[in-house]
């Protein structure tokens, strides 16, 4: 098992959500702030249909505003057909690609117009894409913890998902918790199944969260062998934005007080990012 904590740092989610525009130019400041601060990867935008997430619409001339000539961060594009990785494999900075699959049908259609079937055909076109095009790709299970839908809900499914994906030689499995509802008593037989059971693959963690129940989180996964994480500064997404009371994505800075040493990370420059986070979100 790997000793190396990832922090995967998302203003692509934190901002998603957000009704007004935020200025191109804001973003690539952003951005290129957080890229100083050597997080492994940042999770920067998406190439998907500008009328389902307007605030993104901009992530081609976002991407070409980055400074890349002096950080370790690899930059991570979410996509949700074949048409936005076509278009992100034309991106040379572009490492990763996120692809959203669900365990539930009803968010699957709701998320990408597809059954979950029809969705592992779309993973398997994408996956050859990404290698043709020496990206990674990454597939976020969606609802992995449960959903608030009437549907049946059971590990096993996650773990059978799982394995279909393993078959597409997927390297890196991202278990999300969409509506807030993982705890430790479904966070630690997830991960310890998983990770015993498919060696070859990198999990990894996106939990969204509330104030009081991050570090439970976080301490289940790493217990049982996660060393992936996904988080965004002072908790915004998920909601869009995490106040008290509300669900929300991990904040970073609670992530790695929780680890407090070992990652690498340029405090200074974590300093300026948080407070940078003021004037993009004008809070």
């Amino acid at each position: 098992m790997s000793s190396v904590i990832k922090i995967v740092e998302c203003p692509r989610d934190a901002m998603q959500g957000i009704s007004e525009f935020i200025p191109t130019q804001k973003k690539i400041e952003y951005i290129n702030q957080l890229l100083k601060v050597g997080f492994n990867t940042i999770d920067f935008g998406s190439f998907v249909s500008p009328k389902a997430i307007p605030q993104l619409k901009d992530t081609a001339e976002v991407l070409a505003g980055l400074d890349l000539s002096n950080t370790s961060s690899k930059l991570l594009s979410i996509i949700a057909n074949n048409r936005g990785a076509e278009t992100a494999c034309t991106f040379e900075q572009i490492n990763y690609l996120g692809f959203p699959l669900s365990v539930s049908e009803e968010f699957q259609q709701r998320n990408t117009n597809k059954s979950i079937t029809q969705a592992l055909g779309v993973v398997e076109d994408i996956q050859n894409l990404a290698v043709k095009n020496n990206k990674e790709l990454v597939v976020y299970l969606s609802m992995a913890f449960g959903n608030p839908y009437a549907e049946n809900y059971h590990p096993d499914i996650v773990d059978k998902l799982t394995e279909k994906l393993h078959n597409l030689e997927i390297g890196i499995i991202a278990l999300s918790d969409t509506i807030g509802i993982s705890e430790p008593k479904n966070i630690a037989p997830l991960f310890n199944t998983l990770i015993i059971n498919y060696p070859t693959i990198e999990f990894g963690a996106h939990f969204h969260t509330t104030p009081e129940t991050w570090e439970e989180k976080v301490d289940s996964a790493y217990q049982n062998g996660c060393r992936r994480f996904d988080a965004a500064l002072k908790g915004y997404g998920g909601c869009p934005m995490a106040k008290d009371k509300i669900t929300g994505n991990m904040p970073t800075e609670k992530l790695i007080t929780y680890f407090s040493e070992g990652l690498g990370l340029n405090t200074a420059e974590l300093v300026k990012s948080l407070e940078f986070i003021n004037f993009i979100f004008n809070t």
